[in-house]
């Protein structure tokens, strides 16, 4: 079930496309073409628990014929399976058995059908004695949580995983697991996790399974504008070989870095709009699109504004190639909201930058989060003395 080297796992490909599937914003025509994708996939596949889902979800149609004859094959697979796994059991050796349940277990992820999945993953880990081996049922368990998105599964997986490891287990089982961890972390929002995570396996990458090289780049690179400091930034990602051998394949991706490193302004906004429906119609990102706009403009105004003590707010608007107006509007809500530290002189149509002191921000957060102890330990008296 796990893609071969260069490609996606076919079940991942399919998540992908019920996501496009369901999107207002993407065109009818191409869902057209993605239903039929869907449908073949879900006939070829013996997918019975999806197809009655899509069913309900009105998705797809009702073939009952279909339906039938489905089940039929996953009737005739599933005795077929039962025999090896009884042969191996009788006549054959311990490693003979695990393979026979592990097929079993594949079929099920083949189907479709998530919990009995699960379940004879966990019956072929106790028949599994190698580490590298019970890795591997872990990163089909991880696979089927990237399916549904189902991040409690994901989350304990990985930290199985990580268990794993301190018994043993090989590097290139482990690099795999810091891309699973890298996607976890983003579709969970924590993009600073997730771009160390990334960089870290730039240079090791081997898990097409979850998606292509070039996608591992693009989430890389977007990860990294939103977490990395500038000399970091120029360091680990600008100039990075192998970001520069694939960044040019990927529609903006390549004008969106340079041109925030660069202090191009206006053709950074110009690239960041051409990169928002790519965002947007990313399953994996999709839900935090826009904090992860908030996010970017939050950078992109800092370092313009880290240069000035003060700036008219025409000159920004023109550096940016927005009105006067826009630029007012953005700048006073991220201002309100603490993300950009100066304020604006409506009268002198000025912006004028406050930068914290960081001793006495440090000092803030020490009296905030003494007074917080101090309550917790007022809470915890009062109940002692009960």
């Amino acid at each position: 079930m796990e893609g071969e080297e260069g490609s996606q796992q076919t079940q991942l490909v399919l998540a992908d496309k019920l996501f496009l599937l369901r999107q207002p914003d993407v065109q009818d025509i191409d869902k057209v073409r993605y239903k039929e994708d869907v449908f073949t996939h879900v006939k070829d596949n013996d997918m019975v628990p999806l197809y009655e889902t899509l069913i309900a979800d009105s998705v797809l149609d009702l073939d009952r014929t279909l339906l039938d004859s489905m089940r039929a094959k996953i009737q005739d697979e599933l005795t077929k399976l039962d025999e090896k796994i009884a042969d191996a059991e009788e006549n054959l050796g311990e490693s003979e058995v695990r393979e026979a349940h592990l097929a079993k277990s594949l079929f099920f992820i083949r189907i479709g059908d998530k919990e009995k999945a699960l379940e004879h993953l966990k019956l072929t880990e106790t028949k599994t004695v190698a580490v590298g081996q019970k890795m591997d049922l872990v990163f089909y368990t991880l696979q089927l949580g990237f399916f549904d998105m189902d991040f409690d599964l994901i989350s304990k997986s990985i930290d199985k995983a990580k268990n794993l490891f301190e018994e043993g287990g090989d590097w290139e089982r482990k690099n795999r697991l810091k891309v699973y961890e890298g996607l976890y972390c983003m579709s969970t929002r924590n993009f600073k996790k997730a771009a160390k995570l990334f960089l870290d396996s730039i240079s090791t990458f081997t898990t097409y399974e979850l998606f292509p090289y070039d996608t591992f780049i693009f989430y890389t690179v977007l990860t990294s504008i939103i977490s990395l400091d500038r000399v970091s930034l120029k360091q680990k990602v600008v100039d990075a070989p192998e970001i520069l051998t694939v960044i040019g394949k990927i529609p903006y991706l390549s004008e969106f870095l340079n041109s925030l490193y660069d202090c191009q302004y206006k053709s950074f906004f110009s690239a960041f709009a051409g990169l928002t429906e790519q965002i947007k119609l990313d399953r994996y990102l999709h839900p935090h699109f826009r904090y992860y706009m908030r996010e970017v403009r939050t950078v992109v105004y800092s370092q313009f504004l880290e240069s000035y003590k003060s700036v008219t707010i025409e000159a920004m608007a023109k550096a940016f190639g927005v009105t006067v107006d826009f630029i007012d509007l953005e700048l006073s809500r991220f201002i309100a909201a603490g993300k950009l530290h100066c304020k604006i002189d409506k009268v002198a149509g000025v912006l004028e930058t406050n930068r914290p002191d960081a001793k006495n921000a440090l000092y803030q957060a020490t009296i905030k989060q003494g007074d917080f102890l101090l309550n917790r330990i007022q809470k915890l008296s009062r109940v002692i003395d009960l």
